[in-house]
């Protein structure tokens, strides 16, 4: 394992004796990372199907119905009671703890859905009869990849700009502020549904889209922490040595300015999340259909008679949004030069 630098492993010891953000992150690893393997937890597909002498892998494979003795040369319907006995008489399936994709829908549903919890769909049906714990399950793993991805794109973008911003100042520094000024001013909402009425939106469409828009939430930041090193002895001396300025930005300013940058990253990936959840609910988020907290907000929304779809959607984000802010906060009294070890108990 690669040794830490003193400082980085006063920080990292300052960061596990904050025990609300050490466990938060540890839950919220844990989560993700069970979400990651979502077709292994909830999908309408056997994870593993043995059959005369064969195995076949469902979840990874499509096999036509006249692989396991069917009439049709179509996709098997593995739910279907004709083809489970097809199976079961030769052979036998390996079904995931929840026997739903985001998309199936119950037909065996005994009342009008949206339906409550049972022991068959734990959490109820939105609806449209689709099992609400699969869509959670999707709908975590989609809203945490969108935050990361647009929380890594926006900083890069967010970084470099600042940097360059900062470093050189002057009019460029002056005509960059103006212009960031007048962006931040756009209405975001707005260009997102006149955008919409042209492009079908998708997850990487909406990425792009609010990437436009993110990445100047560090441009602040890192232009004032390199402002303020710019005419610093070290890189003034490194300018007269004639090192390139590419080298002193990313090589010699940018560390420093990271410290700042690093405690900011947890808010903008649990703003993210917030963002794309609020423009589901709106419905100019993902492809209809698609797994999403936002849509089940919008469903609970739509059916006060089954309020199980609205506390179920609000849990779900509170504790995803607390772990992240209890992260972040703990990020940034790591990062903090004045606390000291014994004082970052929490």
């Amino acid at each position: 394992m690669m040794a830490l630098s003193p400082i980085n492993e006063r920080r990292w010891q300052q960061f596990r004796a904050n025990r609300r953000g050490w466990w938060s992150l540890w839950i919220f690893l844990v989560l993700f990372v069970l979400t990651l393997g979502a077709e292994l937890i909830a999908n309408d597909r056997p994870i593993v199907v043995h059959f005369d002498g064969g195995w076949y892998f469902p979840i990874v494979n499509d096999y036509p119905e006249t692989t396991f003795g069917g009439d049709f040369p179509t996709a098997t319907d593995y739910r279907d009671n004709f083809v489970r006995e097809l199976i079961e008489a030769d052979g036998w399936m390996l079904w995931p703890i929840i026997p739903y994709s985001y998309r199936t829908i119950n037909q065996d549903l005994n009342q009008p859905a949206p339906s409550p919890p049972s022991a068959e769909n734990w959490l109820g049906t939105d609806d449209h009869g689709r099992d609400v714990m699969a869509r959670l399950i999707y709908g975590f793993r989609i809203s945490v990849l969108f935050g990361l991805a647009l929380t890594i794109a926006s900083s890069i973008i967010g970084v470099i700009a600042g940097a360059v911003q900062g470093y050189f100042g002057g009019w460029l520094d002056l005509i960059f502020q103006r212009f960031i000024e007048i962006w931040n001013g756009l209405p975001v909402l707005y260009l997102l549904i006149i955008m919409a009425s042209f492009v079908e939106p998708s997850f990487w469409w909406l990425l792009l889209i609010m990437l436009l828009f993110a990445w100047t939430q560090l441009v602040a930041v890192v232009r004032a922490e390199f402002l303020k090193v710019r005419n610093f002895d070290y890189v003034r001396a490194a300018r007269a040595l004639g090192v390139p300025d590419r080298t002193i930005i990313f090589r010699h300013v940018l560390p420093n300015a990271m410290v700042a940058t690093l405690t900011f990253l947890p808010f903008i990936l649990s703003g993210s999340i917030t963002t794309l959840t609020a423009l589901d609910f709106l419905g100019f988020g993902l492809p209809p259909g698609s797994p999403s907290l936002g849509e089940l907000l919008a469903q609970a929304k739509a059916n006060l008679h089954a309020p199980w779809l609205g506390i179920t959607a609000f849990a779900v984000l509170a504790v995803m949004l607390t772990l992240l802010i209890f992260i972040g906060e703990a990020v940034r009294d790591a990062f903090d030069p004045r606390k000291t070890l014994g004082g970052a108990g929490v």
